[in-house]
């Protein structure tokens, strides 16, 4: 066998041993950063990996609660509207982020949370693209105990094209050899299939369980809360050892979340308006529901306005939103605000939404909206917001927060 001479290694270019040099650092670098990663999970017995199309960071928060309140000591870490970590004491820490969301975050808040040596973490996910949720599961968390709240026709650009798909992404996030919790009734086979095939325990909350947190015990919540997240949370606490009221009581106990649902009554100059937040219901299934249940119960002898914050990063929400509207009972009026509102109008009409009930506000000042939805409401109306927080939500519900007489539980 011939062996390379030492005259053949110096007739390598001087740029080419650096570049190998420096790739050989990043490979070292890398699995230093690996085995020290796993030696950070190892200090943590128990990680709970939240993810799902909607209530990820309501049901993050409510497993949080209802261990702290057994007794667990428990770190949280969520991504919703404002992205928080909470300690084991339950304050709450905004995260500031410098240069945008990265899922290289949640590496750095396992780091965090391990520092305050933790029983229980529960993490929200952060991921969108199908191969990231899977990275972030198998790489990142690597949890003990997954969660999937639900799989809805949400994010369809990015995980669609079909609700199936959706699960499908989402399944990327089941643990291996651990236990994965869902309250999804439709997409069940998906998860058992992804279960199976990584040997982990699948425990589906049935109707039955979703349909023991009646109307007295949400109403028992400072906000709005979903029985499915409850019923989930309640599940997950109960196979880690606390007592289901001892955790239901930290639960109804915990305050809103900044993006939680509200009903805000207000009299404004001699204009009442039942104001519904529900700018963090983003995808159609939850958004209708909400809208027929708010005009059930408030939109009698009331004019009833939709207000739709339209974002252009998200065109196929916009797009799903105006299908879907035009087959729910229509509005007096749709107040149409943020951005790619036209993608919203074009859609709308061509589903049979009536164009002269429309009224977009794309590029107007937050005064101006706030003024055209009192024009609009005349002297009684019911208001809900709807399909985006971010992009104008937050301000407008703001406006009618600071100007409530009372807010109602759902």
């Amino acid at each position: 066998m011939n062996f390379p001479t030492l005259d053949a290694f110096v007739a390598i270019p001087e740029t080419l041993i650096i570049v190998m040099l420096l790739w050989l650092a990043l490979i070292l670098a890398g699995l230093y950063e690996s085995v020290r990663h796993r030696a950070i999970l190892k200090r943590i017995p128990v990680r709970i990996h939240v993810n799902g199309t909607r209530g990820k960071t309501s049901v993050t928060r409510l497993i949080a609660a209802g261990l702290r309140n057994g007794g667990k000591r428990v770190c949280a870490k969520t991504t919703g509207s404002a992205a928080a970590l909470t300690d084991p004491q339950g304050i709450e820490f905004p995260i500031y982020r410098i240069s945008g969301a990265n899922i290289l975050e949640q590496m750095r808040m396992l780091k965090r949370m391990s520092a305050l040596n933790p029983e229980i973490v529960v993490i929200e996910c952060m991921a969108l693209q199908p191969q990231y949720q899977s990275l972030s599961e198998l790489r990142m968390v690597r949890s003990t105990h997954g969660v999937i709240t639900n799989a809805r026709a949400d994010h369809l650009e990015v995980m669609g094209p079909g609700e199936r798909d959706v699960a499908l992404a989402l399944a990327g996030s089941t643990p291996v050899k651990g236990t994965l919790f869902t309250a999804e009734q439709d997409f069940i086979d998906v998860f058992e299939y992804t279960s199976k095939e990584r040997r982990s325990q699948l425990q589906q909350v049935s109707q039955e369980e979703v349909a023991a947190i009646d109307e007295q015990t949400l109403s028992r919540f400072c906000y709005s809360e979903h029985a499915e997240n409850v019923a989930l949370a309640l599940k997950i606490c109960e196979q880690l050892g606390v007592d289901r009221e001892a955790a239901l009581e930290g639960m109804i106990n915990l305050a809103p979340e900044a993006g939680a649902m509200r009903i805000l009554h207000v009299n404004y100059f001699e204009r009442q308006i039942v104001f519904i937040n529900a700018f963090a219901a983003n995808d159609p299934e939850s958004t209708g529901r909400i809208w027929e249940q708010m005009r059930e119960k408030h939109g009698k002898d009331r004019r009833q306005i939709l207000l739709i914050n339209c974002r252009a990063d998200r065109p196929h929400r916009s797009q799903q939103m105006a299908e879907a509207a035009a087959q729910w009972a229509p509005a007096d009026k749709y107040i149409l605000m943020g951005t790619g509102t036209l993608l919203f109008v074009r859609a709308a009409v061509k589903y049979g939404l009536d164009p002269d009930r429309l009224l977009v506000m794309e590029g107007a000042p937050m005064v101006d909206i706030t003024e055209s939805i009192l024009e609009q409401s005349g002297k009684n109306a019911l208001v809900v917001g709807v399909c985006n927080i971010h992009g104008g939500g937050e301000d407008v519900a703001r406006f009618f927060q600071n100007r409530a007489l009372k807010e109602e539980d759902l």
